[in-house]
């Protein structure tokens, strides 16, 4: 089914026909509330960016993976890299700017070909805090990827790894055979350099993406549960779990329409509503930049097509004053980050 949705090339998989079907959805109850609506009703429309905290950079579409979930419609197939060009462009950015955390993602990030060397030269550029969005496969997928941990440990990168479950069944089921047994490995090894263990400053973290068309469950339960699963079975240890809210993007989006699940999860979304998640959603203290170096408030936009409402669009003319007057983009999938708890790339919104 997996391979079957990440080739089917119909409407629906072009971005702006994504954001049609988001907006104007027919829905047997009634249209949905805009979320424009929703947040107006707390004063909190239009949404406007705090300050910068995060620069968020996809290097790249390729991945050795094609998970269900995934909202970049990444696979080995994709051939979207980030140029040196354009690695050189965000150099300049990093120098200038105020943020102070670097975020690489994809795809798999490490699969660019100039990965360590955009890493190497940020380091030399200020920047203290990385972070690695790693599918943890990608460290056994090929020898030239093997001393990653020793190279992650060595800039004190902080990895992040997607884990859809602590049983080989259902991790498979999501993201591939033979998955989880790779996961475990790399777990193993990067707990053997000191990445998440208790009081290492190795930061080893989590996430967790329901299997279907559902919320994920109470993120600190989770956690616990994790925890005691992977150590009692395999020994393995990691700092924090964050339970992602899958957004109805993309491939996801192909799979609930594919399973007659869209309007329930739309509807589950909007009734999981949580005004106060909105205070807190990413867009906010964030700034994404396309492995084609243009601008967007939120990976999420960046699938979409739904750029930056400045008259910046691209990170050569980066302009982090101008970036501070616009007005956040937001549309249905927004609801997405504001049920619940509300969900980000680094979690929960809203504390536990």
């Amino acid at each position: 089914m997996i391979k079957s949705l990440h080739k089917r090339k119909s409407e629906l998989a072009n971005s702006n026909k994504q954001v049609e079907f988001l907006s104007n959805g027919i829905f047997k109850g009634g249209e949905l509330a805009t979320f424009n609506t929703k947040i107006a009703e707390t004063n909190q429309f239009p949404l406007r960016p705090k300050k910068l905290e995060i620069l968020q950079i996809n290097l790249g579409y390729m991945c050795n993976q094609v998970c269900e979930h995934c909202h970049v419609d990444a696979g080995p197939d994709r051939k979207e890299i980030m140029t040196k060009e354009t690695m050189l462009h965000c150099l300049d950015v990093i120098k200038t700017t105020n943020a102070h955390t670097l975020d690489l993602t994809g795809g798999a990030p490490e699969m660019n070909p100039n990965f360590r060397w955009f890493v190497d030269e940020a380091s030399k550029a200020g920047i203290k805090d990385f972070i690695v969005r790693s599918n943890l496969t990608i460290l056994r997928a090929n020898k030239k990827y093997y001393d990653l941990p020793e190279f992650f440990k060595n800039h004190n990168i902080h990895v992040i790894s997607s884990m859809p479950h602590w049983t080989k069944g259902k991790t498979d089921k999501q993201r591939g055979s033979g998955v989880f047994d790779k996961s475990i490995k790399a777990l193993e090894e990067l707990n053997a350099i000191g990445y998440g263990m208790p009081n290492s400053s190795l930061k080893l973290d989590l996430v967790y993406n329901p299997s279907g068309a559902f919320l994920p469950g109470n993120q600190v339960a989770l956690e616990k549960d994790f925890k005691k699963a992977l150590h009692d079975d395999f020994g393995i240890q990691f700092h924090n779990l964050f339970a992602i809210t899958n957004l109805p993007i993309s491939r996801f989006l192909d799979y609930l329409i594919a399973s007659e699940n869209y309007e329930d999860y739309m509807y589950a979304l909007v009734e999981a509503y949580n005004p106060e998640a909105v205070k807190n959603v990413m867009c906010t203290n964030t700034i994404s930049v396309s492995w084609d170096g243009f601008l967007y408030d939120c990976d999420f936009n960046q699938m979409l097509e739904l750029p930056v409402s400045s008259k910046v669009k691209h990170i050569s003319e980066y302009n982090e004053e101008q970036l501070q007057e616009r007005t956040i983009i937001t549309s249905q999938h927004c609801y997405g980050c504001t049920a619940g708890a509300g969900s980000s790339c680094q979690g929960n919104i809203i504390p536990a």
